[in-house]
């Protein structure tokens, strides 16, 4: 009789275990015995007698015109704030801002700005097969179709089965650019809000829910936008890595040059690659002008051997500087010039040309 006692005791407690966990882990621990104080009356000093000095170090502040008086004891979540991550180089997020927002500063010239955030934004919707309701690049403003994810709530231990939960949101994305285009904050709002849970619809959900809701899909977003750059990136850098066909031509001034079919972001950095393995040393350089200045230490020995066969020095040791400048969408020009910034001459870049040429197509240079 006694082992079943303590059976049925073990049963009936593990069940109320396994009901209350599901509340536990979203709610504080303990008793909530404080939900029955009431204020009590301040001190009633009669007229006559001075008042006692009442300290205010330990007063509970006055709720505020939006908060929620209903929010205590286990309606009240104790959750991990949500918290967007700037993940993105040269992101970042304001501090004590309630929305869910994050700014972003120009890094990459080769698109505008905003276009670099919006394709980023559609090519994450697309990827997840989330339509796109409404769209203006004029009011900077996207609104997306509904999201539809199906979650599984947990039941009771005793139920042996999980119940399944559909969830439906839409978002409102808004682009707020600075004059000068090169900053701009993303922020998503939770436009609309449906679950289904059985035969029970809830439409509304509390403000810290929409919050958490609001900063999910952002992360999301702004990781997608990380995920793409780091993929560019290592695309770049295995061009960076592959030959490059090169041919004779003219600079936009008309002096003779070197075109290189390659885009200006990957011929700069690959011009650093050749310039070593011919010889030179990079001095000084500036992306923004295109200028490169070097010294040149003379031949590398039996690597030189096959393409300068010449006896006559085709180059002097010596400063020299070099002009790399777009000449298109998909090639890039490069101009020798002495130290005085004179352009070679046409005779001196052909002689030169089989030498550039040969390791300007060379795979695998080291970075």
């Amino acid at each position: 009789m006694k082992r079943t006692l303590a059976i049925a005791s073990s049963v009936a407690m593990v069940a109320l275990a396994g009901c209350s966990s599901q509340i536990d882990r979203k709610t504080a621990s303990g008793s909530y015995e404080y939900l029955k104080t009431k204020e009590q009356e301040s001190l009633k000093v009669p007229s006559d007698l001075d008042a006692p000095a009442f300290s205010r170090d330990f007063a509970l502040p006055e709720l505020g015109q939006e908060a929620d008086p209903k929010l205590v004891g286990k309606s009240l979540m104790i959750r991990s704030p949500a918290l967007v991550l700037p993940l993105v180089t040269g992101s970042h997020i304001e501090e004590g801002k309630s929305s869910a927002t994050i700014w972003f500063d120009q890094v990459d010239d080769s698109q505008p700005l905003s276009r670099a955030i919006w394709n980023s934004l559609l090519s994450f919707l697309d990827e997840q097969g989330i339509g796109v309701d409404s769209f203006s690049p004029e009011e900077k403003v996207l609104v997306t179709d509904w999201m539809v994810i199906t979650k599984e709530i947990e039941g009771p231990w005793y139920s042996f089965t999980d119940e399944e939960s559909e969830i439906g949101r839409r978002f409102e994305f808004s682009l707020d650019v600075k004059p000068h285009g090169r900053s701009a904050a993303l922020t998503v709002e939770l436009k609309d809000y449906m679950q289904t849970l059985g035969n029970d619809v809830v439409a509304e959900v509390s403000s810290m829910e929409e919050r958490r809701e609001e900063v999910e899909v952002l992360n999301q977003v702004v990781g997608h936008y990380e995920y793409q750059i780091q993929l560019a990136e290592t695309r770049r850098i295995a061009r960076i890595r592959q030959g490059i066909n090169t041919e004779m031509g003219f600079n936009a001034d008309g002096n003779a040059a070197y075109i290189v079919e390659a885009k200006y972001d990957v011929a700069w950095p690959r011009m650093l690659l050749v310039l070593r393995k011919l010889g030179f040393d990079v001095k000084d350089l500036d992306k923004s002008n295109g200028l490169l200045f070097v010294t040149y230490n003379g031949d590398q020995g039996s690597w030189w051997d096959g393409l300068f066969s010449s006896d006559k020095e085709l180059l002097k040791k010596g400063d020299y500087r070099l002009k790399v400048a777009r000449a298109g969408a998909d090639r890039t020009s490069v101009t020798f010039m002495n130290n005085e910034s004179v352009p070679f001459e046409a005779n001196q870049v052909s002689d030169l040309y089989s030498a550039f040429a040969e390791v300007m197509s060379e795979d695998n240079l080291d970075i």
